[in-house]
Formats: structure tokens, sequence, C-alpha cells
């Protein structure tokens, strides 16, 4: 049976009562109001008195309807009321989402989003570095400000101090990009809708190119020296020395990477992609004498045991660099002999010896030409070929005038 409708003493406002719910000691009432709309009865339920709602409480939203109806203004039924409410609460809702987010500071982010992601997505040695560089050069500088009050001024002056403080480009670059990568984060996440303030500051130019390489003399002095304190050092150093990898390829080489009746290596997920390096046959040898384990096997594994890849040299390499004094009085980094030296004795030698740059790029796995073609540029053979070619070009021409041959004037 249908609960009976009780009218009230407020014209267009009744209610009926909940079967067996209590408001107190009576029943609960659920109101509802009553108007003409459009020449037409309209019923429309409001609440229970549970909920706070009353008669005269009704009586009131009926004649705010009633006067917004007279005046053309405002919802004129309850659900466009609730409908107004709604998209007013949502847009209420959105306001304070924004404004939450605007307020959002660079150091919050970067401790509770950032780091954290970067600890599980990026290699422990990349994590380590980033939250140090953060640390030490943005928490106290822009840590506190919002990302919208972050300005390219603030960067310029992280620049000017970390110069002051004798700190080398490429560290002013990676703080740099470690700040554009958050920028970046926070947009991809919704925290953020501007642009990045690297974007208008001007980056540090790099000049990283290794000037040193090492010549045969010192490269089997070094491998000499190596082998006296680790074999497992000496072999890891002669496979960058005769193939130009660099140390995390190496790192990563397993046994199945190896051929051996094609004599080559496959390097997997290199810097650069993957690519197939040859071995010289003393570079095989030193292969063969070792232990080979299983395909999944590192080559060169981690002396703790322990699971996973290296990520640098031993200090012995260093320790070896500096007994031969071959870093003695050099205070330029680029002129420093490093594991990467390695590598880049390879290569030098390789274009000194073939005077082929393209051969020299594959074999060093270069996406472009750009970065082989400084061995082009310092290879000393090349310079001394075209010293001599200039000094005959002079040489003729001054025969030709003691012979009363015309003479080329070479000044304008």
């Amino acid at each position: 049976m249908a609960a009976k409708w009780i009218k009230t003493n407020f014209p267009g406002v009744r209610y009926r009562e909940h079967e067996t719910r209590k408001n107190g000691v009576k029943r609960d009432q659920y109101f509802t109001i009553r108007y003409k709309l459009a020449k037409k009865d309209k019923e429309e339920g409001l609440g229970w008195a549970s909920q706070n709602w009353t008669a005269a409480k009704a009586y009131e939203r009926l004649t705010e309807l009633k006067e917004n109806r007279k005046t053309g203004e405002g919802p004129q039924t309850l659900a466009e009321k609730r409908e107004i409410s709604g998209k007013q609460k949502e847009a209420d809702k959105q306001a304070q989402d924004l404004a939450e987010k605007e307020n959002v500071t660079f150091g919050d982010f970067m401790t509770k989003t950032y780091l954290p992601q970067c600890k599980l997505d990026k290699k422990a040695k990349t994590y380590t570095i980033e939250e140090m560089l953060y640390r030490l050069h943005l928490a106290d500088t822009i840590g506190t400000l919002p990302f919208g009050k972050i300005a390219p001024f603030h960067l310029e002056r992280i620049k000017k101090d970390m110069a002051d403080g004798k700190k080398s480009n490429r560290t002013i670059q990676y703080v740099l990009q470690l700040t554009r990568q958050a920028f970046n984060t926070a947009r991809k996440l919704g925290i953020y809708t501007g642009e990045s303030p690297t974007n208008a500051v001007k980056w540090p130019k790099l000049d990283n190119m290794k000037l040193r390489y090492l010549n045969v003399t010192e490269a089997e002095t070094l491998l000499a020296a190596l082998a006296a304190k680790s074999q497992s050092l000496h072999d890891l150093s002669m496979l960058s020395l005769h193939c130009g990898l660099r140390f995390g390829e190496i790192a990563k080489l397993t046994w199945s990477c190896v051929n051996w009746d094609a004599g080559t290596l496959a390097i997997l997920d290199a810097k650069t992609g993957s690519r197939t390096a040859y071995l010289t046959a003393p570079a095989k040898a030193m292969l063969k004498s070792r232990k080979e384990g299983k395909p999944n096997e590192s080559i060169f594994p981690k002396r703790s045991g322990k699971a996973g890849t290296m990520d640098q040299a031993s200090k012995v390499f260093t320790d070896t660099v500096k007994e031969l004094k071959f870093n003695l009085g050099v205070t330029d980094r680029k002129q420093k002999v490093t594991f990467h030296t390695l590598r880049h004795t390879f290569a030098t030698h390789l274009y000194e010896s073939t005077h082929d740059l393209y051969l020299t790029q594959r074999s060093l796995g270069h996406a472009t030409g750009v970065m082989t073609a400084r061995y082009a540029k310092m290879s000393e053979s090349r310079l001394r070929e075209g010293a001599a070619a200039l000094e005959k070009v002079f040489a003729a021409n001054g025969k030709a005038g003691a012979d009363g041959g015309q003479v080329v004037n070479l000044t304008k």
C-alpha cells in the first residue's frame, strides 16, 4: 500500500511518512513541493526530515523557484537548480584542484613524485646523480617555489652560482636538464600547464672532446701494469682498446654475444642502438683464455658475485694510471687518461691507419659522423701530410722563381 501524502500548513508543500524509519520520536518525513509549470502540475521531491528538511525550508525553496519564474532569472525547477549546483560544485572542485596543483612546490614534487619514480625507473647511478644535483643545486634555490613562480631569472642565478663555485659547464648542463625533465614530467601529470623556464635560458657550451690518447708503447705499458694487478681488469681494458667498446657495453656482454666462428661480438642495446664489433686476434685469444660460462652469464661479472652488471671501472685502473704518471701535471680533464681513453685510442689509431672516416664511425657505433669527425680533425699524421704538401708547393714556387719562372704572390 502506497504511503499517504499529508498536507502541511505551507501551500504547495506536502510530505509522506516512512513506514519504519524514525527521525527522533516521529517517523521520518519526505517533503515535496508542487507547482504549475507551463500550465501543467509539477511535483518535485526535496528530501527527508532526517536530512534536515522541514516544511518551512521546503516552502522557502518553492517561493524561490516561483520568484525565478516571474523574473526569468535563475533556476525555475529543482532539477535545474540541482544541475546548476552540480556544475558549480564541479567547477569549484576543478578550481580547487588547479589551485592545489599550482601551489605544489618544485621541492615537494621532486621529493614526493619525481625522485621516487626515478629510483624505480632508472639505474641506481642515475638516481644517485639526480638526487645529488637536486639536493646541492636546486633544493635551496627553487625548492620552495611553486612551478609557476620559477622564472628564467632563478635558473640564471643558479648557473652563475655554480660557475662561481668552479663547477664545469657539463655539471651546469646536467642541472638544467634535470630541471627541464622535472617540468616536463609535471606537465605530463597535469600538475603544471606552462612552459619550462629552461627554454629561455642560455645553456653553456660544452667542449668534451677528449684530446688524449695512448701511443702503442703507452697502451702496452698500461695493459701490462693492469695484468700484474688484475687479470680481469686487464682483459676488460684490452677489449675496449682493441674493439673500441664503452665500459657499459663491455659490462653488459654475455657469452651469448660471442660468435667464435665470425670473430665478432654482438653489442646489444648500446647508446645508439645495437651493432657488431669485430675482434682482433689478441682480443679473441684473450676471450678464449677466460672460463666460458653459460650463454646468459656475464663475461665480466661483478667481483662481489652479486646479480647485475658493473657500473664503473675498478679504482685499480685509476691507481695504475697514477702510478704510471700518465696524468702527472695534467690539469685539463680532456687531457687526462681515463678508461674511456682506451676507446678514444682505438678510434684514433684506426683512423690514422685507414683514413676512413665512415669505417671509424661504424666501428665506434656513432649514429652520425659528427662525433667521428673529430678524429679526422686531430689526426696528426694527416696534419703532417698537409704540412708536407704545402712545403712542396712553396719549394716548387721558389725553384720556379729562381729559374726565371712565374712566382705565385700569396699576399693581397
